[in-house]
């Protein structure tokens, strides 16, 4: 990557977001702002340098902060409250004038606009147990989103006001007990991948781009044979049980691979994509940070910061097609789960 870019790391065990500079071999720490209390996740409008974070409290909450790009300090400048339960997930559309979220513990996913750097009340919400992410299509027309709980995708067009209707088929059903955690659309959108957490798949969904409609293909593991892992179960503790602990995932370069994290074995690895969208199991397995809830690659695919709920460091990897290599590793915070080149 030879272009600086800054890279922002939500520490939810201090309630914090780290910004860093990088520039291509090397992270830079510039700032780290707190007072986020339990912020996990976050959403960035680059364009107008505007950073949403979800926040937990009484009441939970999201909270706007401007984002300096040259001291990379953030300062707020808005908040709507949450009372029905905080954010697990936020994802911006329409030119970041729409914010979906998707709600774990609280089981609800919610649609709100924005208006410079305010975040209006929810227009619509869905309910389902434990929602784990929500994505649009890239023109704003179908939101998607994922509930570990039920092991479905919802599907739903997303009206001009924000409003959610169901398509013909509300929901598209995920193997029982996968536990559907992450999804991601490949650039044609026309194939939706989705990351389990309790048996480590990446499940392939076809989508219709005209009708929004998803369709169940196959799937394959993305978990190290070799590590004998058990099936994961919702409300099981896997790391007493030896368990599947799935987490993200995100395009490498050229879309020919999808990285993903697990937590147990603390394992970045690369599941194949081949050209007509058809996935082959990881051959390698790269130790990383402790516990790798959140990682991301850069918008290239040839850069990847990975954080560890159960580290206060962060690396930074050179991506070549499904291997890493070390770079960098540097200081960020207590918890650190969610990371985003921006």
């Amino acid at each position: 990557m030879t272009v600086e870019s800054l890279v922002l790391v939500a520490n939810a065990g201090e309630g914090s977001i780290s910004v860093f500079r990088c520039d291509g071999d090397s992270l830079q720490r510039l700032s780290v702002t707190q007072g986020l209390t339990g912020c996990s996740n976050f959403a960035v409008d680059s364009e107008r340098n505007l950073v949403h974070a979800a926040v937990k409290g009484d009441p939970a909450g999201i909270v706007t902060l401007t984002l300096d790009r040259e001291s990379g300090q953030l300062e707020q400048v808005g908040r709507v409250d949450l009372p029905q339960g905080g954010m697990n997930y936020l994802w911006l559309t329409r030119g970041a004038t729409a914010l979906l979220g998707a709600a774990y513990g609280a089981g609800y996913g919610i649609t709100a606009p924005v208006d410079g750097t305010t975040v209006g009340a929810p227009v619509s919400t869905v309910e389902f147990p434990n929602l784990h992410s929500v994505a649009t299509s890239s023109d704003g027309r179908f939101a998607y989103f994922v509930s570990l709980g039920a092991d479905l995708v919802a599907q739903y067009a997303l009206a001009d006001d924000l409003t959610l209707t169901p398509l013909a088929s509300e929901t598209v059903a995920a193997p029982e007990g996968s536990g559907p955690r992450h999804l991601i659309f490949n650039k044609a959108e026309d194939t939706l991948y989705v990351l389990t957490e309790f048996s480590g798949e990446v499940l392939r969904f076809n989508r219709d781009t005209t009708t929004g409609e998803l369709t169940a293909v196959d799937a394959t593991s993305s978990v190290d044979p070799d590590a004998d892992l058990q099936q994961g179960v919702l409300g099981g503790d896997p790391l007493d049980e030896h368990a599947i602990w799935g987490a993200d995932i995100h395009w490498g370069a050229g879309q020919n691979h999808l990285w993903v994290s697990e937590r147990t074995e603390s394992t970045l690895a690369a599941v194949g994509v081949a050209a007509d969208g058809s996935l082959t199991p990881p051959s390698d397995y790269v130790v990383t940070e402790t516990q790798p809830r959140g990682f991301a690659t850069s918008a290239d695919g040839r850069l990847l910061v990975a954080a560890g709920e159960r580290s206060t460091e962060v690396s930074l990897y050179a991506v070549d097609g499904d291997q890493l290599q070390l770079l960098d590793r540097v200081e960020t915070g207590k918890g650190a789960n969610w990371v985003r080149f921006v």
